[in-house]
């Protein structure tokens, strides 16, 4: 149950990250928001089959390793959808 807690922490942190970086790119240099979108969703993208790739190693089951990343690529696409309707 404490992994579902570090899930939810860990798209906090990627959210919020998402947010303020596009806050500072829109202020300095607006002409380069489609290159931070990239860059951003990609490295989301990265640390999201990273997180899942490492549980499915070393989850004691096959069930709970299933369970767990789907809720995470459910979450992924949740987040996704929560930050450009926030910013777009």
């Amino acid at each position: 149950m404490t992994y579902y807690f570090f899930a939810v922490l860990f798209f906090t942190l990627l959210g919020v990250a998402y947010v303020k970086g596009y806050d500072v790119v829109k202020s300095r240099s607006p002409e380069h928001l489609v290159h931070f979108y990239l860059v951003m969703a990609t490295i989301r993208m990265l640390l999201v089959a990273t997180v899942v790739a490492l549980y499915v190693f070393l989850a004691p089951n096959r069930e709970d390793a299933i369970h767990f990343a789907a809720i995470i690529l459910i979450m992924y696409a949740i987040m996704m959808v929560v930050t450009l309707s926030m910013r777009h």
